[in-house]
């Protein structure tokens, strides 16, 4: 079984059309999104809304007839608010799922999705955790937002408040478990530290802690990740093992350039591409 996997892709048009010919040409049976799929500029709460209305619709379309299947699900910078339109537009389609703490049986493989992050320096805060129990919070550059219908919510205390909430650790145990690990893949937005698919342009790595011991004990076949889009191109790393399980973070290009990986699921065969997009294909 072939699968394409592009993450962090934020509302482009153009790298969305070519995923799906990608996966036409190269016979992927399914394209695997993992997450931060919506515009990231303009009105969140408006456009976002739009996006998945007025484009994912008619994209998700496309894949049922071509027999083709997506999974993926909205990631930190998607507004939580979202997730029922998204969920809606998902669910008219036998072919597209949405992975959000959910687990799809596909073949003789497992997917199960988590798109918490841990908490980082950004305002938005829908989908941060602390890592565990014992997270040290990173400065952060303005007081903590959560999406509502009528704007932004401030948070006067955003460290207090994410201490009421589970962490990435205790978030990870309620996830469906897997009958078969060995089948299993795990599309997990954040990165997991320690194996080089996290670092930042900085050079600062900012991995989960909780996601490195769960991917140890766990040991699927595979791991997906995004959310550093920088990280390849900066550590020279987008696959890594964590004991038997190969763990893959392709990150994501600028401008006029998508990063994906295709993968063979049967032997494990896997490639990552860097390749210029054609002018003019958002306007299919």
């Amino acid at each position: 079984m072939k699968i394409i996997y592009v993450t962090d892709i934020h509302g482009d048009r153009s790298k969305y059309w070519w995923v799906f010919e990608a996966a036409k040409e190269k016979g992927a049976h399914a394209v695997i999104n993992g997450g931060d799929m919506l515009p990231k500029e303009g009105d969140l709460h408006t456009d976002q809304k739009e996006f998945i209305d007025g484009f994912l619709d008619g994209y998700f379309a496309e894949y049922e007839k071509a027999g083709i299947y997506h999974f993926g699900y909205l990631g930190n910078d998607d507004l939580r608010i979202h997730d029922t339109c998204f969920d809606r537009i998902c669910s008219k389609y036998f072919r597209v799922v949405n992975l959000a703490q959910a687990r799809f049986k596909f073949g003789l493989f497992e997917f199960i999705g988590m798109n918490w992050v841990v908490d980082y320096p950004f305002q938005l805060k829908d989908r941060c955790r602390k890592d565990k129990k014992d997270y040290v919070f990173q400065k952060q550059f303005g007081p903590g937002l959560l999406s509502t219908e009528q704007g932004f919510e401030e948070l006067p205390n955003w460290f207090a408040y994410a201490s009421k909430l589970r962490t990435i650790e205790e978030e990870l145990e309620l996830l469906p478990k897997s009958k078969n690990p060995s089948q299993a893949i795990y599309l997990i937005h954040m990165p997991p530290a320690r194996v080089g698919l996290d670092m930042c342009q900085s050079g600062e790595t900012v991995g989960s802690q909780a996601i490195y011991r769960f991917i140890e004990k766990t040991q699927p076949r595979l791991s997906l990740h995004g959310h550093i889009h920088e990280s390849p191109s900066r550590s020279g790393v987008w696959k890594a093992k964590i004991g038997k399980t190969i763990c893959v973070q392709p990150g994501q290009l600028r401008g006029n350039a998508l990063s994906y990986a295709l993968i063979d699921l049967d032997d494990m065969k896997m490639e990552r591409f860097e390749v210029p997009l054609a002018v003019g294909l958002a306007d299919r």
